[in-house]
């Protein structure tokens, strides 16, 4: 019986032990498969060039009557067209045409429209200014000489003609219309230092007079001399500017041929201002300019107040503001 106990025993231990390593086996064989599993699946996520067989078996297909066909329709080739008929077309006559000289200034817009001023000798010491400016009719233009300025009216051509006592024995004239354009001119003077010469000039409606009377003449006698004189004197007074315009510039001068006088004595000269409903009660100013024979130019300004509107049609005289003429006789 105990010999029998122990066959038992032994057989059952060896057939434990045979089913624990049957299970181990199987338990590794699984672990094996998951990881070679895990192993194929971490690859895949690798791209990897296909295996030659994969080329081999793509080799085997054969393309056989493949037509290629083009991504758009062609289009129609462009036809040149018939060369016109010229045997019977006769060449077209030469005409002389005169075109217009263009302008110096690059800036004129028009042709033609250039500003051309002339200045020539005049008697008594005096310019002849022309000034041309076909695109400028009916237009304003200031002069300016030596100091002396005052505004005129082109004509309806544009052109102006003005004589205009010199200042100095090279005159030179500018002319500007309000547009900044204009012209010089230059003109030599005869003479000037045989005259004497007094300017008064003004802007506005101030309403100045410039009288000289020659040799103890009284008011509208022989020898008064001023702009709106009838008779003449010896000397002369002449008037520039155009005072029917906007705020225009005026100047009256006197001019008296001091190298030809027969007469000695003295030249008495003032400068009067009418009172008008423009200037009444306001304040006025002018300047005077001065030429003795062949002394320099002087200048001065004047101003002054005029009385209130109730004194409209009354002048004041203003006898000192430029100096008396001393004439010796020749």
């Amino acid at each position: 019986m105990a010999q029998r106990r122990k066959i038992l025993t032994a057989g059952g231990t060896v057939l434990c032990a045979a089913l624990i390593g049957f299970l181990m086996q199987q338990n590794a064989a699984r672990e094996t498969q998951q990881v070679a599993a895990r192993k194929s699946f971490i690859q895949q996520s690798v791209l990897k060039p296909s295996g030659a067989s994969d080329v081999d078996d793509f080799a085997q297909f054969e393309l056989h009557a493949i037509k290629l066909t083009s991504a758009q329709p062609a289009l129609e080739q462009p036809r040149r067209l018939p060369e016109p008929a010229l045997e019977g077309a006769l060449p077209l006559p030469a005409r002389d045409i005169l075109l217009p000289d263009a302008p110096s200034d690059p800036e004129e817009p028009q042709l033609g429209c250039a500003i051309i001023a002339n200045a020539a000798p005049a008697p008594m010491a005096s310019v002849a200014l022309d000034v041309s400016a076909p695109c400028y009719g009916n237009q304003r233009v200031t002069v300016h000489h030596s100091g002396l300025i005052f505004t005129d009216t082109t004509d309806d051509a544009g052109t102006l003609s003005v004589t205009v006592p010199a200042l100095s024995e090279t005159a030179v004239f500018v002319v500007a219309f309000q547009n900044g354009r204009g012209a010089v001119a230059m003109s030599p003077v005869e003479g000037l230092d045989r005259i004497d010469r007094v300017v008064v000039q003004w802007s506005g409606a101030a309403g100045f007079q410039l009288h000289a009377r020659e040799f103890g003449a009284g008011y509208g006698e022989t020898g008064h001399v001023w702009s709106q004189s009838t008779d003449q004197g010896i000397g002369q007074v002449i008037r520039l500017g155009e005072p029917d315009t906007l705020e225009p510039q005026l100047a009256e001068i006197y001019s008296y041929p001091n190298g030809e006088s027969d007469t000695a004595g003295t030249i008495t000269l003032s400068i009067e201002a009418e009172v008008t409903a423009t200037n009444c009660g306001r304040d006025i100013s002018a300047q005077s300019l001065e030429l003795r024979g062949a002394g320099s130019l002087t200048t001065h300004d004047l101003d002054m107040s005029m009385p209130d509107c109730s004194a409209a049609g009354d002048f004041l005289v203003l006898n000192n503001l430029v100096e008396d003429l001393k004439i010796a006789a020749r």
